[in-house]
């Protein structure tokens, strides 16, 4: 049977049912998430010719960018608090030509401590947790302004990652429901 014919099984996961915590922000910025990109796989593929064939081989695995938008409050200052992490990170604009300072991947990594993405059901409950491994901020756009509208005012980032770890209330295939953690046999 499927879930939307019989009532006594749970609901299916829900788009707007989520959680994002960015651990650098002061309080994680649980709350003020107003949408997140899931992460996702590309794979390339080695093509090889033989006679008249063409034959397909998987290659290398590389995680694509996550994309968070939160919203902007007062208080505390998501503003302030990214320009924060991003000073954390290392970048401190050259106050001269013999200013050479630069970011390093593990400063850009601490600053930010981690991101873990949860979708949750009904009752809060988690019941799908993305933790995004060695992630960093790539890109932080601050929201436009214009007399023409009433949104809320927000901040688009965009996280870049070497793998991610999901793990799931539900079972895979082998029985287990935890995947890509790093140091257990897949």
């Amino acid at each position: 049977m499927a879930f939307w014919t019989d009532a006594t099984l749970r609901d299916p996961k829900r788009k707007f049912r989520f959680q994002v915590q960015l651990l650098g922000y002061p309080d994680g910025a649980t709350w003020y998430a107003k949408d997140v990109t899931k992460p996702s796989i590309d794979m390339a593929t080695t093509e090889h010719a033989y006679l008249n064939h063409t034959f397909y081989f998987p290659g290398r695995v590389t995680w694509t960018e996550v994309t968070c938008t939160l919203v902007d409050p007062l208080e505390p200052d998501a503003v302030a608090n990214t320009l924060a992490l991003l000073q954390n990170a290392g970048y401190h604009p050259p106050a001269n030509a013999q200013d050479v300072s630069t970011m390093s991947k593990a400063s850009a990594i601490a600053s930010l401590r981690g991101v873990v993405i949860t979708q949750i059901d009904a009752d809060g409950s988690e019941v799908e947790t993305w933790t995004l491994n060695n992630a960093f901020i790539t890109n932080a756009k601050f929201s436009d302004l214009g007399y023409d509208g009433d949104d809320l005012s927000d901040i688009s980032l965009t996280l870049r990652y070497d793998w991610a770890t999901c793990v799931t209330t539900g079972v895979a295939l082998d029985g287990s429901n935890t995947f890509f953690k790093l140091g257990q046999a897949q």
